[in-house]
């Protein structure tokens, strides 16, 4: 293999194996990888704008029995903080939203062992009839496949009657990365890797959005990392011809902050800087087929996610008003909706507000101005 041919193959928009992808992890510079991951995102974004959201991150629920390894945010069934959201406090955080110029909830929960698709069903139903213009990006795979099992139902039946009751969009959650070493090892309780491709197989199936994450630097193996990468990529190649599949990828780096990794085993998150931005740079490479790559600022700050921009990434995600899930492992950066445009425009880009199906949104006239408390 060759660094130079690889990165010429790259930028005509070929496939890359697993094998030629670690390769270039190994032995590209930084530069190299940047350079040709913003020439293709040129060509993918020609508008050269940078997309950012408002939505809010509301948990259903924190009962989970899925036990990972990297997650503080869950409770036991019967643990005294455990709950399920009410929804006097859906519609007050719903009202603040719409204040602060969002227009979606990105609901997520655990895997509860009596919550089943009657009750995610209900829900959604219920706030849209309270609320017709909210966009509910909701559930994710595990959450999909939990609540099958649960109701003997097969994946597509599930997302078509929750697609019915309001289901916008299904988002990447639960990923962290497919290969079933890994998974045996954080996330045992959680559906395999293969299961998760196969629930957003179904998704596409019935054109329901969806978005792809990983979860990096803890137990996997470069190889590993590349093997994700692919294996996204062919779920994308077999969507419908004039389907959504998936409209983005958002690679972050484990937050290790008070997690059982850390405590048991003693992994920590060492992702540098470098790390992540060549991880950006290697996912617009190896992911040709999608076409929006989002830096994580929640979990690498500003000024990498910057550079990132340089490097393949076309969009920041959103402010999110409110998130409980990876802020309780550490992640500890937050931004506002002037704040993240600024940053954008501190990076040489031009900010544009977006929903999630990445169509651009006018900024709102009237808007409430976050202030960050927690």
């Amino acid at each position: 293999m060759n660094t130079a041919d690889l990165l010429q193959r790259a930028l005509q928009f070929d496939f890359l194996s697993i094998e030629e992808g670690v390769y270039l992890y190994h032995n590209a510079t930084t530069a190299e990888l940047m350079y040709v991951a913003n020439e293709l995102r040129k060509i993918q974004v020609p508008h050269g704008k940078v997309t950012w959201q408002i939505d809010r991150n509301v948990n259903t629920t924190n009962v989970c029995i899925a036990n990972c390894k990297f997650c503080n945010f869950f409770r036991r069934p019967g643990h005294e903080d455990s709950y399920i959201t009410d929804i006097e406090t859906y519609k007050q955080k719903i009202e603040e939203t719409f204040r602060y110029g969002g227009d979606q909830l990105l609901l997520q929960g655990g895997h509860h062992p009596d919550l089943g698709l009657s009750f995610y069903a209900n829900l959604f139903k219920e706030l849209k009839d309270l609320y017709p213009t909210l966009k509910l990006h909701s559930l994710g795979p595990p959450e999909i496949a939990h609540v099958a099992k649960l109701e003997n139902m097969s994946h597509i039946d599930v997302l078509t009657a929750l697609k019915e009751a309001g289901l916008d969009s299904l988002p990447g959650a639960g990923a962290e990365i497919l290969n079933d070493r890994v998974r045996r090892l954080i996330s045992k309780g959680k559906c395999g890797g293969k299961e998760w491709l196969d629930v957003m197989r179904a998704a596409h199936q019935i054109n329901l959005p969806s978005s792809a994450t990983m979860m990096f630097g803890h137990v996997e193996t470069i190889d590993e990392r590349f093997e994700h990468l692919v294996w996204i990529r062919q779920v994308q190649s077999e969507k419908p011809d004039g389907h959504y599949g998936f409209i983005a990828f958002i690679p972050w780096p484990f937050q290790d902050d008070g997690t059982l990794l850390r405590k048991v085993r003693g992994i920590t998150n060492n992702v540098t800087g470098d790390e992540y931005i060549r991880m950006i740079a290697l996912s617009r490479i190896m992911l040709p087929n999608i076409k929006n790559i989002q830096a994580s600022w929640l979990t690498v700050g500003k000024q990498v996610a910057q550079v990132c921009l340089h490097a393949g990434a076309n969009d920041f995600g959103s402010i999110m008003i409110e998130e409980n899930v990876v802020s309780a492992a550490g992640a500890p950066h937050r931004f506002t909706a002037q704040g993240i445009q600024n940053s954008i425009a501190e990076a040489g880009f031009e900010p544009q507000l977006r929903n999630q199906k990445y169509e651009w949104r006018a900024l709102p006239v009237q808007i409430e101005e976050q202030v960050i408390n927690y």
